[in-house]
């Protein structure tokens, strides 16, 4: 019989946190989630534009780069397995001008680097051929990109989770870790669900929380908690017929990828998120910034007409990196980074995190050994 509780505590039930539960479940290990909020998946899981990324900008031999890809190949599989609402729609990644085509050039060599499947070259008429409301000088055609039901993925892993023996709990707060003689973890959590348990392993992966988190972890150093910025994107609602079936990117901005488009699975035109610097978690969106959300539309929808967007959500990811910085890649922080054993650290999972989850669970559960 186990010494311990549970064989793994992983903190934060969002997308991550639960790929990695699922992971470890299926290794026949039996896991407890806990997760501060009311229900899963609140945070960053249920504040992005639930796009399926195929894999396209990221730095050759990255973290972000393989968990894209593998990711997204795993996620189409469990998606259809599991039978939940999706659509592989396809991306446009458009230079709307002559000097935005070197830039196009550049993501479909990284994408060719990283194996992503099926790109093309479009001429600005064969896009408009594809999507006619669209401005396109040129495009780059991204098949295995799409859409999916990210709250109904997060429920089948719980659901993953629970069939393996194991528990998801919510209003249940990390308070701290502290290390036992013989190896393994003294776990306290709070609020309505409040207890102390033990653990063989442990996993954070709270998100916006990540570094608050590791500080209270016994023995995880200060040095070896990288600074966390909040970066916060706003998204606005079109009200009339949705102009594209297509995902519409423009070229990425400096540290995100820019306002884009997409048709949600209810069939409604979305576009967002910006970027914008916060100290706290402030998800009020300014109807006022409706204006520069048009003014950067129009540039390959020419056609939207005045006054149509409506305020509708905002996010706010967890950043490793603050204006004008490189944006770093994620990182999995195990043993050799902080000296801790049967511990994974995650930091800085932001996008493409939801389409690289189940990869990124599968890492952790390897790292682990388990």
């Amino acid at each position: 019989m186990t010494p311990f509780d549970f064989d793994a505590v992983v903190v934060g039930a969002g997308a991550v946190g639960l790929a990695c539960g699922r992971a470890l479940s299926r290794r026949g290990q039996v896991v407890l989630v806990l997760e501060a909020m009311d229900h899963i998946g609140q945070g960053v899981s249920s504040r992005n534009s639930e796009v399926i990324h195929a894999g396209l900008y990221y730095p050759t031999g990255s973290l972000k780069a393989r968990f894209c890809v593998e990711g997204r190949r795993a996620l189409y599989t469990w998606l259809e397995s599991h039978k939940i609402d999706h659509r592989k729609c396809g991306k446009l990644v458009v230079a709307t001008r002559p000097e935005e085509v070197p830039a196009i050039e550049r993501i479909f060599e990284q994408a060719t680097t990283n194996g992503v499947e099926g790109l093309g070259h479009l001429t600005g008429a064969q896009a408009r051929a594809l999507e006619p409301a669209l401005n396109a000088h040129a495009a780059i055609l991204s098949p295995e990109s799409g859409v999916f039901a990210s709250h109904d993925y997060m429920l089948s892993l719980q659901g993953e989770i629970e069939d393996g023996g194991g528990s998801v709990v919510v209003s249940t707060p990390f308070e701290r870790a502290e290390l036992l003689p013989g190896g393994g973890f003294r776990i306290t959590a709070g609020g309505e669900g409040g207890a102390t348990v033990t653990a063989r392993h442990l996993v954070t992966a709270p998100g916006l929380q990540a570094q608050t988190v590791a500080g209270r972890i016994e023995g995880f150093r200060p040095d070896q908690i990288p600074a966390g910025h909040f970066g916060k994107g706003v998204y606005f609602r079109f009200t009339g017929r949705a102009p594209f079936e297509r995902l519409i990117y423009p070229p990425p901005i400096p540290g995100a990828l820019g306002i884009h488009y997409r048709r949600d699975l209810g069939g409604q035109a979305v576009f967002g998120p910006d970027l914008e610097y916060v100290a706290g978690e402030d998800y009020s969106v300014d109807p006022a910034r409706a204006e520069s959300f048009a003014d950067y539309i129009r540039r390959f929808w020419p056609g939207l007409p005045d006054g149509a967007l409506t305020p509708d959500y905002a996010g706010i990811r967890p950043k490793l990196h603050g204006p004008g910085e490189p944006q770093p890649d994620f990182q999995l922080r195990g043993r050799d980074s902080h000296g801790i054993d049967r511990l994974v650290a995650l930091f800085g999972i932001e996008s493409p995190g939801l389409t690289s989850s189940l990869a990124i669970g599968e890492a952790v559960a390897a790292m682990l050994g388990a």
